[in-house]
């Protein structure tokens, strides 16, 4: 297995961003669209009559348009059922357009060069607020030809850029009770405290307008007697103020693919770590005895296998405290460990109580 590292070395400096980039505001958010249909146009690696249910839905859609078909007789190698997925974004209008996903349901080989049917996207409540229909983008190809294929990405999945068109306004309301909330991406109390006297400083607020409701959410009372383009100004203002962000001290790795994130608060205790690498090579060779010429032997085949064992020898190496994730990367990179071996490192500093932060395995 190829294993790639990816160490994100940064510096504890604080930087600030702006709160619509950590955070967003209730009442804004985008409702999420599905939907079921059909992919036609597909040569020849759309579903196989396995599928009963879009066997199923091609004889209902022919009979929609006065053709009548028992489902015994529709072949629907060019047809594939589909899920169709959106995002209708807060204050969207009838007329504008949505992009959208197509995945396939069934077991379609390939959904390059097809059609996806008028399909209605609807909420978790049942309403239609949008339809999609065009052509499906793959992102990818695939070819066969006398046994042989070649393909690149996934191709039983797509997107129509534009391809879903708003039916009915989503209600949103992002003044409720005379309150603005601030909903945080990820729940801090710092962070929220801090967010609640950054927006405290913004001019037209009265004082004690801000607090701070837990850990995930800020409320802003909004004066009496403002309009509301007044309020979409004061919307506007709180988006752009900047604040300082308190990340956590996390190390993420993720044994799949060797790649292992360290944030930039984590700290490295005073340690000893003595690592060494055994290396077993198991090589399998066949023996084929032929018989001598002019005799009754039969040929003789055996298996032997040869085991070779290398141990890497690697002296104890002391790594300091710690004060950045710059000086934890030179430490280890002192050792001159493999990715899989900085894992295991990682691991064992975290039992010894050697590394303060959290550790995260995916």
């Amino acid at each position: 297995m190829r294993w790639l590292v990816g160490l994100a070395v940064s510096v504890a400096i604080l930087w600030a961003a702006r709160l619509k980039d950590i955070a967003t505001i209730e009442g804004a958010q985008g409702i999420p669209l599905v939907g079921y249909g059909l992919v036609t146009g597909l040569n020849q690696t759309g579903d196989s009559p396995r599928a009963i249910f879009t066997v199923q839905s091609v004889a209902n859609l022919l009979r929609r348009f006065g053709v009548n078909v028992v489902p015994q007789a529709v072949r629907t190698r060019n047809v594939a059922a589909v899920i169709v997925t959106a995002t209708l974004p807060a204050f969207a209008k009838p007329g504008m357009r949505l992009d959208v996903q197509v995945s396939s349901l069934g077991d379609a080989e390939s959904l390059q060069g097809g059609i996806l049917l008028l399909t209605p996207l609807a909420a978790p409540d049942g309403t239609v607020y949008a339809t999609a229909q065009g052509a499906v983008s793959v992102g990818g190809y695939e070819f066969r030809a006398l046994g042989s294929r070649t393909l690149r990405n996934f191709v039983a999945s797509g997107r129509i850029p534009g391809g879903a068109i708003v039916e009915r306004e989503a209600v949103s309301d992002v003044l409720v009770q005379q309150q603005i909330r601030i909903l945080l991406h990820q729940p801090d109390f710092t962070l929220a405290q801090r967010v609640a006297e950054a927006i405290g400083r913004l001019p037209g607020l009265a004082a004690g307008a801000v607090s701070v409701v837990d850990a995930a959410a800020v409320a802003v009372r909004v004066p009496g007697g403002q309009s509301r383009d007044q309020i979409m100004r004061l919307i506007a203002s709180i988006e752009n103020v900047e604040v300082a962000p308190d990340p956590p001290a996390r190390v993420v790795i993720n044994e799949r693919t060797g790649t292992i994130v360290v944030g930039a608060h984590v700290q490295l205790l005073p340690a000893v770590v003595a690592h060494g690498g055994l290396e077993v090579q198991i090589q399998r060779q066949v023996i084929i005895s032929q018989p001598q010429p002019l005799t009754l032997g039969r040929t003789e085949v055996a298996e032997v296998a040869t085991i070779t064992v290398q141990q890497e020898q690697r002296k104890a190496m002391p790594l300091p405290a710690a004060a950045t994730v710059q000086d934890v990367a030179n430490a280890l990179n002192l050792l001159g460990v493999t990715p899989r071996d900085l894992i295991a490192i990682l691991q064992a500093l975290k039992e010894a109580g050697a590394l303060n932060g959290e550790l995260i395995i995916q």
